[in-house]
């Protein structure tokens, strides 16, 4: 046995587990099973040209080099983006903790009620700081969320509005750079108009239904924006404010000055720089707009019992549910780093954070008079750490580089320097040095903190926040771990058992993998850097860059998006642009199976794109007759098609080629929807079947932990014609020669997370990956074989066979008043997480066992299913009290002194003999969605009932 194999590490299946599984499935071979499920004509005919695989330890080796060849300059760039300071106890207990950072989106809400609390938290601080009524569980990043403001408040324009068109945006010249640019890649496909100016000299026309304002300003000039907001409103023109979040608790609210929406970032709130992310970010507004607000929502409801309980409140919004009908398609959060941004605030709470935001203020108050004294004039006159020196910005930039200071220089004449909560006073005086030496003047070392204000009274805030108990309870680092590990028993994570979500492709995060990700050498790096100063991210970007491209068979490929449904969106906008530069304007029809992603037909909308669905057939495969003709009925304006392969059947249809060309000869181009890209590595790639691009799940396919739903990285890759489209940034080049506009706010996304796929790819090596695929579809297919005779799989292969996924039919268990949601609920009780349930098809689960997964996890898995079957067997209609029904069963159930089930307490709670090893215990029963619904509450509850609580 090769124990320095990664390969042997992240495969599950022994050896020995490959014969007999081959022998249960009746295949001589993998070669033989892959003959059997994958179209021979899209197979590839070589291996892909990629480096061997190094060991873990090669690996760890190597991935250390490349750190120093980061320069960790210290950095007051600012720009959205601050050093933060990462509470140890919240790295060691979250970060770095699989429980934590290998969940699942919480659709089972029982078994992620410490998630959801987590979240809640997260909300009320946001709703708390910005003075608002609603907050989401978190957005990909402050351009992101300001974007989906932006269009939210396009959607919820007046109906006079509505009629007469009004189209105009205004966007405050304060406006971060990066900002500016996703507005503007945005605003394009809906028609929207911005107006960029001086918020100062805005006419408030009629003709404009929104805007949005920088808080503090790009410059570090803090405005009183409560005149404007004010105006704005009797024009009928809604305002949403783009806020700093560590300068809110200082600050007065947006919500104080009556803005309708308040987006941000909480990076500084702990989270690592990383290059740009992954990050935080935050969307908060009216609750008049809760039906239209994007993102995720974490809500209060009651279980069973009618105790309290947790969910996702509002899903009818999501995209999923609303398909071509959505105006947003962010079905992704940054649950992990939203996780941790709520933590920052449980262990400083509202005295700690103002102690921090207190010492950043005069920190920056402090530097200003000091650089004064040296006759510098600095520009801003109410500022909470942002500063403005006149000054030869060449000059200086040339000393701060040589003392490795890093300041932001918005001309030749200006220099900007933003502080932050790891800003010491031997740093102030390093900076005061670097002036001094520009004049040529001695200087004074700061010996302490100026304490006096210079933010405007009326600018100050004057309301309590962060009064819930949670904030005020666990500021040990005892208490805080005591918090966190209570939180994280009612949580189940792939550290307890598998999670077989079709689509969803739940594997191994590797801790090798992970490792990188808490050292400061990759941590520790601003986005706007000089590109020369992170000479290690480079090399590793660009590798990963043409690993992608090399494992789709594409010609080059952008790390960009930091979401699967962003990359959608970035595809689509490319293909746009393509379009566009040959004079095609007209093509915006858009062709999307019925079976495809709900946020496909949400993607194409917001790419301008209008949708038309194609049927599937029986057989589940796309109705190749029915394409050929919408193709040819819209050939004139045909823009793209839309395909997910493998099917979301999970079927690798035969006529994939035939379908693409199509498309190509109607004038189209062909998106492939990357979700099910862990069943094409190393066997076949998009190149092979047609496809011009595709977005990557890299917390799918490439082993970035789903952290509980988010972070996720949905890079593009793209055909040769594409290439010269790929997206830019303001700030740092990026992309093509004829780049479209940002899709996220940092030049290469979530670049932190980049580190684990890279090394996935690099420990796998070309062999290991291609392997990997095999044994996702020997795996997938062990389960179909197993459970053959009990369960009926819907779609299959010409040849019988499943891909890495299959959908089991459960529609004709509701003659025994069985619904799908009854096997989901019950599979808690036998301590796993349900399979996907109804997608694509509604009364159906999609099993997806990925390869990580060993042949005795299957079996357990298998057994489960099999005993619930048995069970649906007993069950009757017209008797609702049996042991699907009442699942999940919790502790206090078994344990109540009465038991009134007409089953036994060890058949509700160990109904297999392995589930007594290591049981898992669901917090609550099953939760009532419609009450909580019905009764939105989405933050804590104030401190005043907890006090009745305990009375």
């Amino acid at each position: 046995m090769k124990t320095d194999s990664f390969k042997l590490r992240h495969i599950g299946p022994s050896t020995k587990d490959l014969g007999e599984m081959l022998n249960t499935i009746k295949a001589d071979s993998l070669e033989q099973l892959i003959y059997e499920t994958v179209p021979d004509d899209i197979l590839l005919k070589k291996s892909l040209n990629l480096d061997f695989a190094l060991s873990e330890q090669e690996y760890s080796a190597h991935i250390q080099k490349l750190s120093a060849k980061n320069k960790v300059f210290k950095t007051y760039i600012g720009l959205g983006y601050h050093e933060a300071s990462l509470p140890a106890v919240i790295q060691r207990n979250i970060l770095e903790n699989p429980g934590w950072y290998t969940a699942y989106t919480p659709y089972q809400a029982e078994i992620a009620q410490g998630r959801l609390e987590a979240l809640l938290n997260y909300q009320t601080m946001i709703c708390d700081l910005t003075g608002m009524e609603l907050a989401n569980a978190s957005l990909l990043d402050e351009s992101t969320a300001a974007a989906e403001a932006m269009t939210m408040l396009f959607a919820v324009r007046s109906r006079d509005q509505k009629k007469n068109n009004v189209n105009k945006f205004f966007v405050s010249e304060e406006i971060l750079p990066q900002t500016l640019s996703l507005l503007q890649t945005r605003a394009i496909p809906l028609d929207i108009q911005l107006v960029v100016g001086d918020h100062q000299q805005f006419d408030f026309s009629t003709e404009f239904y929104g805007a949005i304002l920088q808080y503090p300003g790009k410059s570090g000039q803090v405005y009183d924006y409560a005149d404007f907001v004010e105006k704005a409103h009797q024009a009928e023109i809604k305002v949403a404010v783009a806020a700093d979040i560590l300068s809110l608790v200082s600050l007065k609210s947006p919500g104080s000055f009556d803005a309708d929406v308040v987006v941000g970032t909480t990076q500084r709130f702990g989270i690592p720089l990383g290059y740009g992310g992954p990050h935080a970010g935050f969307f908060a507004t009216r609750e008049a707009y809760k039906r239209t607000i994007p993102g995720r929502i974490i809500g209060v409801t009651q279980d069973l019992n009618g105790g309290r309980a947790l969910r996702m409140a509002l899903q009818t919004r999501e995209q999923h549910i609303k398909r071509d009908k959505a105006t947003s398609n962010i079905c992704t959060a940054q649950v992990l780093l939203a996780v941790m941004a709520g933590m920052y605030s449980v262990y400083h709470g509202p005295e700690g954070l103002s102690y921090i935001a207190s010492k950043v203020n005069a920190s920056a108050v402090t530097l200003s008079g000091e650089l004064e004294k040296l006759g510098f004039n600095q520009l801003n006159t109410a500022y909470f750490d942002t500063i403005r020196i006149q000054g030869d910005a060449t000059k200086i930039k040339e000393i701060a580089e040589a003392h490795e200071v890093n300041f932001f220089y918005p001309d030749s004449n200006t220099v900007s320097i933003s502080l932050n909560e790891a800003t010491t006073i031997e740093d102030l005086n390093t900076i005061l040095s670097i002036f001094a030496k520009v004049v040529g003047k001695e200087y004074t070392p700061i010996q302490k903190i100026d304490t006096s204000n210079t933010i405007e009274k009326d600018l100050r805030r004057n309301t309590d926040f962060l009064t819930n108990e949670v904030f005020n309870s666990y500021h040990s680092e005892t208490e805080l771990m005591r918090y966190i590990k209570k939180l994280e028993r009612k949580d189940l994570s792939l550290n307890h058992s598998m999670i077989p979500l079709g689509s969803c492709t739940m594997k191994l995060n590797a801790a090798s993998e992970m490792l990188p990700l808490s050292d400061p050498q990759w941590g520790n790096i601003h986005p706007f850097v000089p590109v020369h100063q992170a000479q290690g991210y480079q090399e590793v970007l660009k590798k990963l860059e043409e690993q992608l491209t090399e494992i789709t068979g594409f010609a080059a490929t952008s790390l960009q998006p930091n979401s699967g449904a962003q990359g959608e969106f970035a595809g689509l906008m490319v293909i746009r642009a393509y379009h566009e530069s040959n004079g095609d304007h007209h093509r915006n029809i858009c062709l999307i199976p019925s079976s495809a992603h709900g946020t496909n037909p949400a993607s194409a909308v917001m790419a301008g794109m209008k949708v038309i669905v194609t049927k599937a057939t029986e057989e589940g495969n796309i109705d190749i007759e029915d394409l050929r003709e919408k193709a040819l009925k819209h050939k004139d304006n045909l823009a793209a098609l839309m395909v997910t392969y493998p099917s979301t059947h999970g079927v690798y249809e035969s006529g994939i080629r035939e379908i693409t060309q199509i498309i190509h000869d109607n004038g189209g181009q062909v998106y492939m929807d990357g979700a099910n890209m862990n069943a094409q590595v190393g066997l076949t790639n998009p190149g092979a079947i047609g496809a011009d691009v595709c977005h990557l799940n890299l917390h799918k396919t490439f082993a970035i932990p789903h952290g509980g739903g988010g972070p996720g990285v949905g890079p593009i890759c793209v055909a040769e014609q594409l290439v010269p489209f790929l997206p830019g940034n303001p700030v740092i080049t990026t992309g093509g020669d004829q780049a479209i506009t940002a899709i996220s706010a940092a030049p290469w996304g979530s670049a932190l997370a980049c580190l684990i796929s890279y090394g996935y790819i690099t420990m796998l090596g070309v062999n290991g990956l291609k392997e990997a695929t095999q044994y996702a579809i020997l795996n997938a297919n062990y389960i179909k074989e197993r459970l053959d005779g009990h369960y009926n799989v819907l779609y299959v292969g010409e040849k019988g066979r499943a891909a890495h996924e299959m959908i089991l039919d459960c529609r004709p268990f509701k003659a025994n008043g069985i619904e799908v949601t009854d096997i989901a609920k019950r599979l808690m009780d036998y301590g796993f997480h349900a399979p996907t349930v109804s997608f694509p098809v509604a009364g159906t689960i999609m099993i997806e066992p990925t390869e990580s997964e060993s042949k005795a996890e299957l079996d357990r898995f298998c057994d489960a299913m099999i005993a619930i079957r048995k069970e649906i067997a007993e069950t009757t209609a017209d008797n609702p009290n049996n042991v699907m029904k009442n699942a999940p069963h919790t502790l206090a159930m078994l344990t109540a002194d009465s038991w009134d089930f007409p089953y036994s307490r060890e058949q509700a709670a160990y109904p297999l003999s392995y589930v007594a090893e290591n049981k898992f215990w669901p917090s609550v029963r099953r939760v009532d969605d419609a009450y909580g619904d019905r009764n939105l509450i989405c933050t804590c509850a104030p401190i005043e009932e907890y006090m009745e609580t305990e009375g």
